[in-house]
């Protein structure tokens, strides 16, 4: 009978349930993030979200924080050794001109973050902070994250096109530097800003300025 209260007196938590870190970042990286958002038309946590949950699984954006471990950790099958000689990053200031944004992370996404704040030796608010800034310079995140949302925004006549335009473009570079989907995304949102077009139609200007 004891045990029959006892179940019924615990409280149920959602397997669903997600904890909220506010990063403390600086204007330049929160306008980049907003600028992903808007040309996404995905919320801003939304997008902070992926990008911290691509960046920590990403081999060349943990390479790069581990510089600052000053414990060791372990992600997947991968060990990085920390050394407690180093400088923690917690007080570190990038920028005297900062802002908070709010990111919710499932269960499984914040355990990793928390392993990576124990190694960086910061808590999981700083940790967000540099796991942001370290991941969204990662080139093959933002080839990664555009190529995924013009595939579910454009047909794939309109698709085939704007590939075409990138080869042509990358084949005739008189300064040998190769357009990334980044890259062709930005000009398109450069266009964007003057007008009142969506991404599908600037991006329909685009490729026919490029046929003439």
């Amino acid at each position: 009978m004891a045990q029959v209260h006892q179940e019924i007196g615990k409280r149920k938590i959602r397997s669903d349930k997600k904890h909220e870190v506010k990063p403390t970042i600086t204007i330049h990286l929160k306008e980049a993030i907003s600028r992903l958002s808007y040309i996404s038309n995905t919320p801003v946590k939304n997008v902070a979200e992926q990008i911290c949950i691509k960046g920590i699984v990403t081999p060349k954006v943990l390479e790069h924080l581990a510089l600052n471990f000053r414990r060791d950790l372990k992600l997947g099958t991968t060990f990085y050794m920390g050394d407690l000689s180093r400088t923690s990053m917690q007080k570190k200031t990038v920028s005297s001109q900062n802002e908070r944004i709010g990111i919710r992370f499932k269960q499984n996404d914040y355990e990793n973050l928390t392993a990576l704040a124990y190694a960086l030796d910061v808590t999981p608010s700083r940790a967000t902070a540099l796991l942001l800034e370290a991941s969204i310079k990662n080139s093959n995140f933002i080839n990664d994250f555009f190529h995924n949302y013009l595939t579910t925004q454009l047909d794939g006549n309109r698709m085939k096109e704007l590939k075409k335009v990138m080869k042509f473009i990358n084949a005739n570079n008189p300064y040998e530097e190769e357009i990334s989907w980044g890259v062709m995304i930005s000009l398109i949102y450069d266009e964007m800003k003057v007008g009142t077009k969506s991404v599908p139609e600037a991006i329909n200007d685009f490729i026919n300025y490029w046929r003439k």
